[in-house]
């Protein structure tokens, strides 16, 4: 136990700037206390005292805002930063080094009992508000961006973004606290689309005065053949 808490002490420093002192971690960062309960609560529930995990992990939840089903299988080594609205099913398997910012869930699509919640690998990067649903494997070293919504499997390495999330980047090292500043490829195909829009007016617009002025010496052209505007010039 102690060594665990070590392991998640180390991620809060490594993984947050903010962070100064062990001391500091240990009595003001919600997303760990949330994972020392957490374990405790697991510890219950491997030996199938379901009621007595329950009950302490709906405690932990009411003082941290953390919400982790006893089930849940976190590794050592994991940061939960600021925490408040996460939500970790029972199914889920979270492995070593995976980060969750504010508002991540981690959540099930179905209502049989079985696994039904994601397994995130080592060194997942979760960030603000995503939504990570149904039993679905997230591949070491993967990022997923600030409110995405992922519903299928995520190979390792890869980042993907949006509603619901597609993979903009196969492999690649990304910046750990740049998880908001990722592609927006919906952004992309709208910017492209205005831009051929604007094109095809131009053309429009450009045709449009080329037969505008065919129209015109046709018409000039035609009144200089009537007779009547010939006669008219005469008198």
């Amino acid at each position: 136990m102690l060594s665990t808490l070590k392991a998640d002490v180390a991620a809060a420093l490594q993984n947050d700037p903010a962070a100064r002192s062990r001391a500091e971690v240990l009595l003001t960062y919600p997303g760990l206390h949330a994972l020392m309960l957490h374990r405790v609560a697991h510890g219950f529930w491997k030996r199938r005292l379901h009621l007595m995990a329950r009950t302490l992990s709906h405690q932990a939840r009411f003082l941290t805002g953390v919400e982790i089903h006893p089930g849940a299988e976190i590794a050592d080594g994991v940061f939960i930063d600021h925490g408040m609205g996460v939500v970790i099913g029972e199914t889920a398997v979270i492995e070593a080094g995976c980060i969750l910012y504010k508002g991540v869930v981690l959540g099930g699509t179905t209502l049989e009992r079985r696994v039904r919640h994601p397994h995130l690998g080592k060194n997942v990067i979760v960030g603000s508000n995503a939504c990570v649903l149904g039993a679905i494997t997230v591949g070491d070293n993967a990022r997923i961006g600030s409110g995405s919504v992922v519903i299928s499997d995520v190979p390792p390495g890869a980042t993907v973004v949006g509603v619901p999330g597609r993979i903009v980047k196969a492999k690649g090292p990304v910046d750990v606290l740049d998880h908001a500043a990722l592609p927006d490829p919906v952004a992309d195909v709208l910017r492209s689309l205005a831009h051929q829009q604007e094109m095809l007016v131009e053309r429009l617009a450009t045709l449009e005065r080329k037969y505008r002025n065919v129209d015109e010496a046709e018409s000039l052209e035609a009144r200089e053949d009537d007779p009547r505007q010939r006669a008219g010039r005469i008198f």
